[in-house]
């Protein structure tokens, strides 16, 4: 049986949900073989054209997958969708943002999250700045709208639909923290998955999440470079 249009919304079919949770379980699978099989990523990763490749790639089949789970399903029900009010909307943005921040600064006292991770470079090297400029379009663009599709769009839908909002939030964000592969940095990737699912909630959109996604990443690339 196919999705059922309600009220210009789709219920999301569980089989769906099923997919998802397989599409996102192996993917936190993979990064987690991957970090603990190639052990500390070098200084320079995002001075390198292969990894700006590699990574669109993995994106690109990640969206792939994303896009034949959410065919049928409403538009509007996996937030994409405007928010009522962009005003409304750039508010929660900022409040979310200064959140997150807040709670990073916080937690990296006791975790040393963004060394965990070894992505953001130690200084800006001029010379290679075309591939950088690769890797940060992939980071603070491609990245977030495809993280943002599969998990506060499909994942927040699926999950929302059969077990409510909150279970939406804390499970999405929880599959968020695990994609990325890592131990130490879970609980500030959790947290930062629950700010952009609480912003989808409140917004009924994945575009604010998307938006807060870009800044934070793009932020943190070019605070890492300038100092």
């Amino acid at each position: 049986m196919g999705p059922v249009v309600l009220g210009g919304l789709t219920e999301v079919p569980r089989a769906r949900l099923v997919g998802w949770a397989i599409l996102v379980g192996a993917f936190a699978a993979i990064s987690y073989a991957a970090n603990i099989a190639g052990g500390e990523p070098p200084d320079d990763v995002l001075y390198q054209w292969a990894t700006a490749v590699g990574a669109l790639v993995q994106y690109a089949i990640i969206f792939a997958i994303a896009l034949a789970l959410a065919r049928g399903i409403a538009p509007a029900s996996l937030g994409l969708r405007r928010p009522d009010s962009w005003l409304r909307a750039a508010g929660l943005i900022l409040l979310a943002l200064l959140g997150i921040w807040i709670l990073g600064a916080i937690l990296n006292v006791f975790l040393k999250a963004g060394e965990e991770q070894g992505l953001v470079p130690d200084g800006w090297d001029s010379s290679r700045a075309a591939p950088f400029a690769a890797n940060f379009v992939v980071v603070a663009l491609v990245a977030p709208v495809v993280e943002e599709f599969t998990y506060r769009g499909l994942g927040y839908a699926g999950v929302a639909h059969a077990y409510g909002a909150v279970a939406a939030i804390v499970v999405t964000a929880l599959a968020f923290g695990l994609a990325h592969g890592l131990v130490v940095a879970l609980p500030v990737l959790s947290i930062f998955g629950a700010i952009l699912a609480w912003l989808r909630h409140r917004t009924a959109s994945i575009y604010p999440s998307i938006i807060l996604h870009a800044i934070f990443n793009g932020a943190a690339l070019i605070a890492a470079v300038a100092t």
